[in-house]
């Protein structure tokens, strides 16, 4: 168990995903990232070499020249693809969007490299996503393009072909003890068995032997009073903010000062719940985006009028305190929003650990009582057998407690 395995990190960003891993008991051994100011920020807190280059343009051998490894002790291969093409807040445009194409880098990779595991995280759009268009040498996927689910379709067929047997799911990170509730598709794969999706060990009410979930409270309370780096509220938004509580947004408005707030936006649909958003000390925060002062996404202080700063985005990330980031305030915004929670990570690489010591179960899914999401439908065949029982036992048992 005290065996450092040997990790390789694609679109590495600030590192979240990348600290999670090593967290677990994996020794990262080199970063590709293109982002300057994110491929600056692993250089200063580490001594890991970096490849600060489009992945379409970094062969395999780079890689395997940068790290010093050799393809047979090439444990794990971890990353999170650009994944706007896939978010259900854009258009989808699956692989007809360069970003999407960055999946197929991943997979490219995998190809060549043949690590024991790898992780692949990605926003839940990525579970619903159409293709829409087929790079040449995957043309077989032609006919099923504009169908929704193509793209996860096409993923899964192109590691089943390679050897691996994959697990996904989609999790929320609050249940694995990070004070946000941050909702992403981990997918594993194993040349060999399948690796079962880790149990969560938080829940929003502490059932089944789980704890409660951590609150901002919790991850930022002792910051309070410090100095904070910010970007200020849009000056138009100040006067509206002061009439709005913690934990409330727009809707507890006078609606004639909430049609006045919102403008256009107020006759859109949807919850707009983003809108005038103060967040609530006694929960964790919703997803962290790459700028909490935009209108239908604000961030904005329990108590305070201004939004959430870079070093409450990091604490909430879980990010060490002594982690530092390089770049305007703008671009550290967006690398920690942009990043893989630290703690979820961690869960991910932890029973990764768990199944190379041979320590995990085929069946241990089926103990869990706690929903990874709030979504049916999200997660693997073997783990949904178990998962639809449990949302019922679970639904059941909150009954019975209240």
């Amino acid at each position: 168990m005290n065996n450092k395995y040997n990790a390789i990190s694609l679109f590495s960003g600030a590192m979240g995903l990348d600290l999670g891993i090593e967290a677990a008991g994996f020794d990262i051994k080199v970063c590709v990232e293109m982002d300057h100011w994110a491929a600056e920020t692993i250089r200063i807190n580490t001594s890991i070499p970096v490849i600060e280059r489009d992945i379409n343009d970094v062969s395999s051998e780079d890689i395997l020249k940068v790290s010093g490894l050799k393809k047979e002790n090439i444990d794990l291969v971890v990353g999170g693809p650009p994944c706007q093409a896939f978010s259900t807040a854009g258009k989808q445009r699956g692989f007809s969007d360069i970003r999407g194409g960055c999946i197929i880098q991943f997979i490219r990779v995998v190809s060549d490299l043949k690590p024991k595991y790898f992780i692949l995280e990605n926003v839940r759009g990525i579970l619903s996503a159409k293709l829409n268009a087929v790079p040449e040498a995957y043309k077989e996927y032609d006919s099923i393009k504009m169908e929704s689910g193509s793209v996860l379709k096409l993923v899964l067929n192109e590691f089943n072909k390679l050897g691996y047997r994959i697990s996904y799911a989609l999790l929320n990170a609050a249940n694995y003890g990070v004070p946000e509730k941050r909702e992403r598709v981990v997918m594993i794969g194993h040349l060999g068995d399948r690796v079962p999706i880790p149990a969560p060990s938080h829940s929003e009410s502490g059932a089944f032997g789980t704890k409660k979930w951590v609150s901002l409270r919790d991850s930022i309370g002792d910051l309070q009073g410090k100095p904070m780096r910010y970007i200020p509220l849009r000056s138009r938004m100040e006067k509206y903010m002061k009439l709005i509580g913690e934990g409330e947004n727009w809707t507890k408005l006078d609606p004639a000062v909430a049609k006045e707030a919102m403008g256009k936006a107020y006759v859109l649909s949807g919850g707009k719940t983003g809108f005038l958003r103060r967040l609530s000390f006694d929960e964790p925060a919703p997803t962290l985006v790459t700028s909490p002062t935009m209108p239908a996404t604000q961030l904005c202080h329990p108590k305070e009028l201004r939004p959430l700063s870079v070093e409450e985005y990091a604490r909430i990330q879980q990010f060490p305190d002594t982690w530092i980031f390089e770049g305007r305030i703008e671009s550290i915004y967006k690398q920690i929003g942009n990043a893989v929670p630290v703690g979820l990570g961690k869960a991910v690489g932890n029973q990764i650990i768990r199944h190379i010591n041979h320590l995990t179960s085929p069946t241990e899914e089926e103990d869990n009582k706690i929903p990874y999401s709030r979504y049916t439908n999200s997660t693997d065949s073997v783990c949904a057998k178990y998962q639809h029982r449990n949302i019922n036992l679970n639904k059941k048992n909150y009954e019975q407690q209240s």
